[in-house]
């Protein structure tokens, strides 16, 4: 009765706090989803603080940032190079960079985790956050396949935590998954809805199941055409010609596999396959695991279920 007591009673007392727009965002990850996060952000109006293990990956990712943000201004100010330069200038000038993601967490509204796919690296990160952040702070994971109450119970403030899964490359998708696990506050889960919205995102709300929406979806047919594949019941360009010109799709399952990478494809199918092995379209390909034995990732490596031209 006490825990109970005490948890209702946080809840209560961070209400009026959690009520208020998210201005100051700290984003744990320099990487691609990381950086594209941060440089969003920064981009409608946030103060942002990108965190990262070393200055020299911090820097890198700046750089990126800085050259996503000059194709954006060449485009949103066409021939007016004054404009653009003022436009990518300003954008940085809210991004600052920090090695130390306690430290960072210190004066911050939202922290948004883009790190490895780990359970145990992402519950260790924001055990630690936890201790430093401000009680008003909401969590947030980015992950794709992981299940958000999971990485939230390392924390004392599951009212305040939820999942925002964006997609890649952040800058040009659109949508955003706001995920809400079933101690998500409603203030929280608002907050979090409308910071996507105000990055100028389409947001979709979903609970904390198995790949939330697009992946709980996307994955399995994934899976399927490689079935498919490994039955020997079509070639894997008669499965994506079908797909393309049949359903519409921009690209077909092994070009999209592909492009999504094989081993992010086998991390998620595996995940899942462990946690729920009695559901039969969640089970492992051998030939997704021979690929990925063989180092052949998809277009990254220059060959995956088709081979590519490496630049």
């Amino acid at each position: 009765m006490a825990h109970i007591s005490q948890v209702y009673c946080r809840k209560f007392s961070t209400s009026p706090a959690v009520a208020g727009a998210i201005k100051h965002v700290t984003v744990i990850g320099g990487g691609l989803m990381g950086s594209g996060i941060a440089q969003v952000a920064a981009a409608t109006g946030h103060n942002v603080v990108m965190v990262d293990q070393t200055d020299d990956i911090l820097s890198k990712s700046k750089a990126a940032i800085q050259k996503s943000l000059g194709r954006v201004a060449k485009k949103k100010f066409a021939d007016d190079g004054e404009r653009q330069s003022s436009f990518v200038a300003d954008v940085m000038g809210r991004i600052q960079l920090n090695t130390d993601p306690v430290d960072a967490a210190k004066s911050t509204d939202l922290v948004v985790e883009a790190i490895v796919e780990n359970l145990d690296v992402k519950k260790k990160l924001f055990s630690a956050l936890d201790e430093a952040a401000p009680q008003h702070t909401i969590f947030a994971s980015n992950t794709s396949s992981l299940p958000i109450r999971d990485i939230a119970e390392s924390t004392n403030r599951l009212d305040r935590f939820g999942g925002l899964h964006f997609f890649n490359p952040v800058p040009m998708m659109k949508l955003v998954e706001v995920v809400k696990i079933p101690e998500t506050s409603n203030e929280t889960f608002e907050r979090l809805v409308q910071l996507g919205k105000a990055m100028g995102k389409t947001t979709v709300d979903c609970k904390d199941t198995p790949g939330f929406i697009v992946n709980r979806l996307l994955v399995p047919y994934m899976m399927e055409a490689v079935r498919m594949l490994e039955r020997g019941d079509a070639s894997a360009r008669d499965i994506d010609t079908a797909m393309k010109l049949g359903a519409g799709y921009p690209m077909g399952p092994f070009e999209l596999a592909d492009y999504v990478g094989l081993d992010t494809t086998k991390f998620i199918i595996d995940g899942w396959s462990k946690k729920y092995p009695d559901v039969q379209i969640f089970q492992e390909s051998p030939y997704v695991n021979k690929l990925v034995a063989d180092g052949k990732l998809g277009k990254k490596t220059g060959e995956g279920f088709y081979k590519y031209d490496k630049k």
